[in-house]
């Protein structure tokens, strides 16, 4: 793995008049974790608390999001090694019921790199798993909601189907209201966690979900793998949504590479 943006500034003109080094080479989790860390944000207007929404997520070149269905096919040993960086470091992984369904979703894993930095800070040793969903059509036998190291978390509207949310809390999961219909209002998503403790967000989507936080104008940054891949046919795009009114812009703020993949971070833009 290289890093290609930003490059070390250079001090003397000796540099200046050769090329930048980019070393190639296997990156450790420390070293990722300081590339992927949360920017320390002050609170702000509409937010109890600081919080930072990134999302996650891999494409390929022509823009699928997935092959056959799922995002693994898109994937590769680095992307999956950024992949459990980030949520190394987030306090709740945001996800769309319908990615749960489709990818399988299982609780986050404790890792020994994390363990220790997770506890000094006072934070639990995994990310919770909070699972967007209206319906709650969920099967709540799963290891997601039976399994997990720390309760996973349902999101959902004030009057989503009672007995739904009666068989989350059975399986352990915790209900958090997150909107006044049946469904959630997505800026609310990133409140009502912030008012857990959880301002360190990672969404890992899907399109639509991404798409629903984009027009509510809550998302922070987008860390993009770019598969060097064409998978052709109709699968969705990355984001999927109305489109804004006004495309909004975001800037890049790191790139890594890695056999092809390009691992790309895009702050938005702050007026």
């Amino acid at each position: 793995m290289r890093r290609l943006f930003p490059l070390p500034a250079e001090t003397s003109a000796e540099a200046r008049t050769e090329p930048p080094t980019r070393e190639d080479r296997e990156w450790g989790l420390d070293e990722l974790a300081e590339a992927y860390a949360y920017p320390d944000l002050p609170a702000g207007p509409g937010r109890p608390a600081a919080a930072w929404l990134r999302a996650n997520m891999v494409s390929s070149l022509d823009g699928a999001a997935h092959h056959d269905g799922r995002s693994q096919q898109l994937s590769s040993a680095a992307d999956m090694r950024i992949f459990g960086v980030l949520r190394g470091l987030a306090d709740a992984v945001v996800v769309g019921a319908e990615t749960v369904r489709r990818e399988g979703y299982r609780p986050a894993r404790a890792r020994e790199a994390f363990v220790a930095r997770r506890a000094a800070q006072g934070r639990p040793p995994v990310a919770a798993i909070a699972v967007v969903t209206a319906s709650l059509d969920l099967d709540f036998s799963l290891p997601l909601f039976t399994e997990a190291l720390v309760p996973t978390l349902v999101v959902t509207g004030a009057q989503a189907p009672a007995d739904r949310l009666a068989a989350a809390r059975r399986a352990g999961a915790e209900v958090v209201l997150a909107g006044e219909g049946a469904g959630v209002d997505p800026a609310r998503v990133v409140a009502a966690l912030a008012e857990r403790g959880l301002t360190r967000l990672l969404s890992e989507g899907g399109p639509k979900l991404l798409g629903q936080f984009a027009a509510a104008g809550v998302l922070d940054e987008l860390c993009l793998s770019l598969a060097p891949l064409i998978a052709a046919g109709d699968a969705e795009r990355i984001v999927k949504g109305p489109a804004l009114v006004e495309p909004e812009r975001f800037t890049l703020f790191s790139v890594l590479e890695d056999a092809g993949f390009l691992f790309t971070s895009y702050r938005r833009k702050r007026q």
